[in-house]
């Protein structure tokens, strides 16, 4: 793969940093079931096209996420696409008060696994919260919102499964998590980025309210068996 690292963001994850939550080969992968729908080829290639699509599962589909996601071979249709932007951030603007913030983990996981279900924050699987760090915010011992990362590269680490319960959105929750881990990500030497959908308006306002700047357009895509 040549160009920059966050052009196949999938790839790129898959291919270094989070290698071990995937399957495949040199050309193609994804990742396993369990983690998450997200594949990816190495290159725009009719050879490695025709690996990726040879991921694609009999019952389900396979997402993909990226600058220009190849044309799927034979045997393979996109049931779905849909324009994006990526956002990149290289400084966060400081939370203004203070919250009861807490690390997540897989004790957690199945009550984020539901918060997750009922809000719809993108993709989000029983073994999701593997891929990165996550945290959140509890009203009496219940999870009601929270944030953490997917992909990651080197240099470069995803803030995702940002959502809050239907119930306390408005108070800036969602914000205040993002800032959270995105600050963190800074702290370590990387560099934070995120993906939205283009009609999206009013998450991206909020995206660039906290220091996001759109980096490029991507391409969501869902290939399913013919």
């Amino acid at each position: 793969m040549s160009g920059h690292p966050l052009d196949n963001p999938i790839w790129s994850a898959l291919s270094s940093r989070l290698a071990r939550f995937g399957e495949g080969g040199d050309q193609a992968r994804r990742f396993t079931a369990e983690i998450s729908p997200f594949g990816a080829a190495a290159d725009a290639s009719p050879e490695a096209a025709a690996a990726l699509g040879a991921l694609v599962p009999h019952s389900g589909d396979l997402s993909l996420l990226q600058v220009a996601p190849p044309q799927p071979p034979a045997g393979v249709t996109i049931t779905m696409s849909a324009l994006g932007v990526q956002m990149v951030a290289q400084a966060m603007t400081p939370n203004e008060k203070s919250l009861p913030i807490e690390a997540l983990g897989d004790a957690d996981a199945a009550e984020m696994l539901e918060l997750a279900t009922l809000t719809r924050p993108g993709p989000f699987r029983a073994r999701t919260h593997a891929l990165g760090r996550f945290v959140g915010i509890r009203d009496n011992g219940r999870l009601i919102a929270m944030a953490g990362e997917r992909l990651q590269t080197d240099g470069f680490i995803e803030i995702s499964a940002v959502c809050t319960h239907p119930d306390y959105r408005g108070r800036g929750y969602g914000a205040a998590l993002m800032r959270t881990v995105g600050a963190r990500i800074l702290s370590d030497g990387a560099t934070p980025f995120l993906h939205s959908y283009a009609d999206n308006t009013t998450a991206i306002a909020l995206y660039t309210s906290l220091g996001f700047e759109q980096r490029c357009e991507v391409i969501h895509a869902v290939w399913a068996r013919t």
